[in-house]
């Protein structure tokens, strides 16, 4: 739960001991088998489920007999505890899809969640670094060692590409191609994707993958079978780089930069997007670059330029400061 979340006295307690029954944990296993959803999707919905099975439990209801009085007090239930408008929007999507499954799988009947409108999530705005920033970033890497050649390859190539942290540290060694200036990765629900590598984070990359980068911090004997084909090893040269070692890198420089109160893997991914737009990148681009499985959730990312279109005519023109109100924008 992020930090400042009120905590939930009446739905939290359940969530950590209720068991979930038979019927949602078959849900759980047709969402990785036959969906390809993610573990760590797979262990959100979980967590999600036993929040939804709590309340029912503390009603006296089962899940087959849910009725929409029953969800509708569910969700009234998260606001009454101040969870965040997209934690009970998420709650809910967990809850509709699970009452779907049982309806295809002819479990129960009747759906209760079919007329039950979702509720309204504020969008947000991704708070991307600047240019400027972003550069001084790069430059808080100092060093030949091999350490500074991984991590300054890692910054590049989250900046550069725009992968999700757990892509980077997904990559193996047959899923880059400097020659070609490409590489591969396996996004949400494993879907593969072909990325473009420029022209810093390629020479990053060469720098890490020479003999006095990672072949020099590589081990004698792999822990794992497969680390061995890890484009990114921990430090200790044990094995593969965990999602948990790339984000203190990531963290370490962007201290050295002052940035650690705003920087995150996303942040960069943010920024690769933000940069792109605001040079001219088409959206569908920017949608095939960052694997997203709708041009709609790209679409932020004019939101984004907009209100720096904005801001940059306010602090710049001479009339523009002296404006009591900004025009009107349909």
């Amino acid at each position: 739960m992020p930090a400042g979340e009120p905590t939930m006295p009446s739905l939290d307690r359940p969530e950590a001991s209720t068991e979930l029954p038979m019927p949602a944990e078959e849900f759980l296993t047709w969402l990785g088998v036959e969906r390809g959803r993610a573990a760590s999707t797979i262990a959100a919905y979980r967590r999600d489920l036993r929040a939804y099975m709590g309340h029912l439990t503390e009603r006296g209801v089962d899940l087959a007999s849910a009725t929409i009085d029953d969800i509708t007090d569910f969700v009234s239930s998260m606001n009454d505890a101040g969870l965040a408008p997209a934690t009970s929007a998420r709650r809910l999507v967990a809850v509709r899809t699970l009452h779907r499954f049982l309806v295809d799988e002819e479990a129960v009947e009747h759906d209760p969640v079919a007329d039950l409108e979702a509720p309204s999530v504020p969008r947000g705005i991704p708070k991307a670094l600047t240019e400027d920033e972003v550069s001084r970033l790069l430059s808080a890497v100092v060093g030949d060692s091999p350490v500074a050649r991984r991590d300054r390859a890692i910054l590049e190539v989250l900046y550069g590409t725009g992968a999700r942290i757990s892509e980077l540290t997904g990559l193996s060694l047959s899923d880059i191609d400097l020659v070609a200036a490409r590489m591969r990765v396996f996004g949400k629900g494993s879907k593969e994707r072909v990325v473009p590598i420029g022209r810093h984070a390629g020479l990053a990359l060469e720098a890490w993958l020479d003999e006095a980068g990672r072949t020099a911090m590589a081990p004698r004997q792999w822990r794992r079978r497969g680390d061995a084909e890890a484009v990114f090893i921990n430090a200790r040269g044990g094995g593969r780089l965990t999602r948990q070692g790339a984000w203190g890198v990531v963290r370490k420089h962007g201290d050295a930069a002052g940035l650690a109160d705003r920087l995150t893997p996303h942040v960069l991914r943010h920024s690769c997007a933000t940069h792109m737009v605001d040079h001219g990148a088409d959206l569908r681009v920017v949608q095939e670059l960052l694997g997203h499985a709708s041009v709609s959730t790209t679409q932020v990312y004019t939101l984004v330029s907009t209100e720096r279109l904005w801001a940059v005519y306010d602090n710049a023109h001479p009339r523009a400061r002296a404006a009591t109100a900004r025009p009107l924008r349909r």
